[in-house]
């Protein structure tokens, strides 16, 4: 529960919190779009780089100076690296299982150079009893285990180790080659890396901004769709909102499993048809705090005069300033740059 990032505000004095909501959230925007039009592979190169690097490292080249950028900023603001990955462990397992997927789909017939030759792996009888045993032992030792995250991918190792060191016997007919395919960890590290870079521009976001300047720079964003009869207003509030309310029913889950294993209640040992009880005895108090909690909010809103669709006046005016300009600027520089490496180089 802790690992979810998104929605929770760092009060802090640095240049991206005194930075205009509106501009956060079109270079937000922008700079997820230029991720993502990163080309895998390049089809060309500049003279300049020819003969340096492959042409097929090109375009990863880029993602890395752009990975380097973000982590710049990162650093710029004051917030801790790690405190932002955590908010990659829930998808820690889908990362995982993804990229090797994509490693045992490579074939001799693959384009692209084998970095290494063909690993040959067996899953053999005395295979499957030694990933079962990791596999047991995994989930038995991980509760007193302080680095979980290092510990999971030394269970992943081990299964794939005792398929090479113990191919005997031969009892099922399951054996297959893991090859290493440049262009394949080439599609793997930007794989990892876009989703990596979508949380921590996401976190950095929510982290930096308050919930209330979030939803008057999406409303401000948004305002040209009151034209065409859009309730912006409204969207914004919701969205804002939402975004809010996650880290607080994080923390009412916690709490109401706290007190659930004060009681005796083993989330984490027991068995699969008392975890299905568990998750119900679970859900149950966490539907009714969240009905609670949304009728405390609508009657704090309705104490404060706020009405549904009607337009609301505000304290403080944004003033576009240098640092504004100057935050807009770089982040349009990068989203251009990008266009002109796909149109030329993709």
């Amino acid at each position: 529960m802790n690992s979810i990032t998104i929605g929770q505000y760092i009060p802090g004095k640095s240049w991206l919190h005194r930075l205009d909501p509106r501009i956060k959230i079109l270079a937000l925007v922008s700079l997820l779009i230029a991720l993502f039009l990163i080309p895998i592979e390049a089809k060309a190169i500049p003279g300049f780089l020819q003969g340096v690097i492959p042409i097929k490292y090109f375009s990863l080249l880029i993602l890395g100076i752009f990975t380097f950028l973000i982590i710049i900023m990162v650093i710029t603001t004051q917030i801790s690296l790690m405190r932002i990955l955590k908010g990659l462990k829930p998808v820690l397992f889908l990362l995982t299982f993804t990229v090797i997927l994509q490693i045992l789909s490579v074939s001799s017939d693959t384009p692209g150079t084998n970095l290494l030759a063909p690993i040959p792996m067996t899953l053999s009888w005395s295979a499957i009893a030694a990933i079962i045993v990791i596999i047991v032992l995994y989930f038995t030792l991980k509760k007193y285990i302080k680095f979980k995250t290092l510990f999971f991918f030394l269970m992943i190792a081990g299964i794939f180790i005792v398929q090479y060191f113990m191919p005997w016997p031969n009892g099922l007919p399951l054996s297959y080659e893991v090859i290493l395919n440049d262009l394949v960890l080439i599609r793997s590290v930007f794989l990892v890396l876009r989703i990596v870079m979508v949380i921590i521009l996401t976190s950095l976001l929510t982290f930096t901004t308050m919930t209330t300047d979030l939803n008057r720079g999406i409303e401000s964003l948004l305002k040209p769709l009151k034209l065409i009869k859009i309730p912006v207003g409204t969207f914004a509030m919701m969205l804002s909102l939402t975004l809010r309310y996650i880290p607080t029913l994080l923390e009412e889950t916690q709490t109401v499993m706290k007190a659930q294993a004060s009681r005796g209640v083993d989330f984490k040992e027991s068995k699969f048809k008392d975890k299905i009880g568990q998750i119900v005895s679970l859900l149950i108090p966490i539907f009714i705090i969240s009905f609670k909690r949304a009728e405390e909010l609508a009657n704090a809103m309705e104490a404060r005069g706020y009405v549904i669709g009607e337009p609301r006046t505000q304290i403080d005016a944004y003033k576009i300033k240098f640092a504004d300009f100057l935050g807009l600027f770089t982040t349009i520089l990068i989203f251009v740059f990008v266009i002109l490496f796909r149109v030329y180089f993709g």
